[in-house]
């Protein structure tokens, strides 16, 4: 044997030896990366890439447009994109109801919910069904104007077009971020590194908050890539990845799915202690206090460590206000059983986006409601779908305290459940956004206890807004805040008698009401009405006119927000008087004004700096 096979001998040894060693004293991140090299190196199987635009939109919690119409709805995300690479606003893409804090600064704001996790921050969602269940390998999202909306992306098991349900319905994080403020308008291709999962997809949803916006978020599609067999761990996907695996890891020692989050619910075994050292020595309410700053999961987690920390987490005054909507993908019937005996006491109770796709049952909600409705003054139910009539009167027999009522976007509610609704006599805020409501608003106007009510159609079926208008204004004194977006058919005769009873309003949404006109004096009758006006929104109303701005200027000087997009009789003139008797006034909105150019937007904006003016284009 030649003596140059047994020197290649001792070098494939020592270099075998070699990383051997370095395999034991390499960190974790050097493993992974040279893995992954090592991975890439080796030749990967043909699997092609599919490049899918969405075959349909399944579901969503708010969106500009009208149901019975195209413009600006979230429909327009299925298919080929409508407007991109264009910039601008358009009316062929899909924008969501609301963008930045303006209506968190609304007199009908309402309180946000305590221990909401800080990496949760979603606050509209849109769900996209694809054509072809694949392994995500890349998301594109086609941002037409004001991007930066999206912060979360997720992935479903759940195969929105097979027959046959699976047993239980899986949602993975893709992708999520803190909020971010993206300097311009103008349109991109948002495509952000997405973490591999183990199961093909074809439903993707997009989490939203536009509350860093400087103006409507326009989406125009999405575009999911992805292959058909589950790809080998890639470099690209390794680097991006660590620090998930992490999270997935103490997911798992944690118990943050489902089924842990459930069994975190029903402790049974706890540690037994002769001494709890220090915390035997506080008093009761500071250890309650101390616990209030925890999370749901982290309270559950903590309820396991022993008896008197056990006693404390489950004590019903920890769940004084409850929301759940942060965990919208893992509460189901078990999670409200285990959680019944803890809210007794509870008050406030957020269970928006929440059982979908039949996490939880009519008998589960009941039952729950039954147990814990005694006490409840606020109900969020918004995006429930699981709700039907035998829901709507289970809370009108257990919640006989019930102030807020929210079931926007609960579109499978029939009309004549409704009904129920107006059989609670303490209710002051109600939103039915987005509902087939019909005869309930006479009822609740009877009542005479509204304060603040949102209403936007799903289906047009009131036949005549001017009588619920004369309702109100005859019988709800106390109302302070009217959201009529979209409504068709109400005239000038309806408004001034809403003008004439309802005098302590403070804001009124007439956005996309056709049948109003100035020229029947309607607008300035309101504006001499309504003194204490702060927030006024016409828009789309191309009758508005320098009278109605001067009036609102003499009789309204305490608005801070106005809205008077597409109307094309305002000029500058008019809305100078407006800026300089309304001394509060934050918002102006003037998009598609012709007779307001950008050149007296940039005179307005230096002369009354402390003023907002929104000016939208279209390229």
């Amino acid at each position: 044997m030649s003596p140059v096979f047994p020197m290649l001998t001792v070098l494939s040894m020592f270099y075998y030896m070699c990383l051997r060693r370095r395999a034991r004293t390499a960190t974790r991140g050097e493993m992974n990366s040279r893995r992954a090299i090592e991975s890439n190196t080796r030749a990967l199987p043909i699997n092609v890439e599919i490049v899918q635009y969405a075959k349909e939109v399944l579901d969503f919690s708010s969106h500009y447009g009208s149901e019975n119409s195209m413009s600006y709805t979230m429909w327009n995300l299925a298919g080929i994109p409508n407007v991109y690479p264009s910039s601008g606003d358009f009316t062929q893409t899909a924008v969501f109801r609301t963008y930045g804090t303006w209506w968190d600064r609304c007199p009908s704001a309402r309180l946000p919910f305590t221990r909401t996790p800080p990496t949760f921050c979603s606050q509209d969602y849109v769900e996209l069904a694809y054509e072809e269940p694949v392994y995500p390998t890349a998301v594109h999202i086609l941002e037409t104007y004001h991007p930066g909306a999206v912060v979360r992306i997720l992935a479903c098991s759940a195969n929105p077009y097979s027959q046959n349900p699976p047993a239980e319905v899986r949602w993975e994080i893709l992708w999520s971020e803190a909020p971010t403020k993206v300097n311009g308008p103008q349109a991109r291709q948002f495509t952000p590194c997405i973490k591999q999962i183990n199961f093909p997809t074809n439903l993707i949803r997009l989490e939203v908050n536009s509350s860093l916006l400087d103006y409507y978020t326009e989406l125009d599609a999405v575009v999911l890539h992805g292959v058909k067999e589950r790809p080998v761990l890639s470099l690209k996907a390794s680097m991006i990845d660590m620090n998930d695996i992490d999270e997935d890891e103490d997911e798992e020692k944690y118990g943050c799915g489902m089924d842990t989050l459930n069994k975190q619910f029903s402790v049974v075994t706890l540690r037994e202690w002769p001494t709890n050292g220090y915390f035997d020595k506080l008093p009761y309410e500071l250890i309650q206090l101390i616990l209030s700053h925890l999370t749901v999961p982290d309270l559950c987690r903590l309820a396991q460590t022993c008896k008197l920390l056990y006693q404390h987490c489950c004590d019903p005054l920890q769940y004084i206000h409850l929301s759940l909507q942060p965990y919208w993908a893992r509460i189901n019937d078990t999670s409200l059983e285990y959680l019944q005996s803890r809210c007794t006491l509870i008050q406030w109770l957020n269970l928006s986006w929440t059982g979908n796709r039949g996490a939880i049952s009519v008998s589960g909600f009941s039952r729950f409601l039954k147990v814990c409705g005694s006490e409840l003054v606020r109900l969020e139910l918004s995006c429930g779908h699981f709700l039907n009539e035998t829901c709507l009167e289970v809370i009108t027999e257990m919640c006989p305290n019930l102030q807020e009522l929210n079931l926007s976007s609960c579109d499978k509610i029939p009309p004549q459940a409704f009904n129920h609704i107006a059989k609670v006599g303490s209710l002051k805020r109600l939103i039915l956004y987005r509902t087939k409501v019909e005869q309930i608003l006479k009822h609740l106007c009877m009542s005479g206890k509204m304060v603040h009510m949102t209403k936007c159609l799903l289906s047009l079926q009131i036949e005549d807004y001017d009588l619920i208008a004369s309702m109100m204004g005859a019988k709800c004194k106390k109302l302070r805040s009217l959201d009529l977006w979209r409504c068709k058919n109400i005239t000038e005769n309806g408004i001034a008698e809403l003008a004439s009873g309802c005098q302590l309003l403070e804001e009124l949404d007439l956005g996309w009401c056709p049948t109003l006109q100035s020229s029947t004096g309607c607008f300035t009758n309101l504006a001499r009405k309504l003194p204490n006006l702060q927030k006024l929104f016409l828009t789309a109303n191309r009758s508005v006119c320098d009278t109605d701005i001067e009036e609102l200027a003499a009789s309204c000087t305490r608005l801070r927000q106005l809205d008077i997009l597409g109307t094309r009789m305002v000029s500058p003139a008019s809305l100078r008087k407006l800026l300089e008797s309304c001394k509060d006034l934050s918002l102006l909105d003037v998009s598609f004004c012709s007779q307001i150019d950008n050149r007296v937007v940039l005179e307005l904006n230096a002369n009354f700096p402390n003023v907002f003016i929104k000016k939208s284009f279209t390229q």
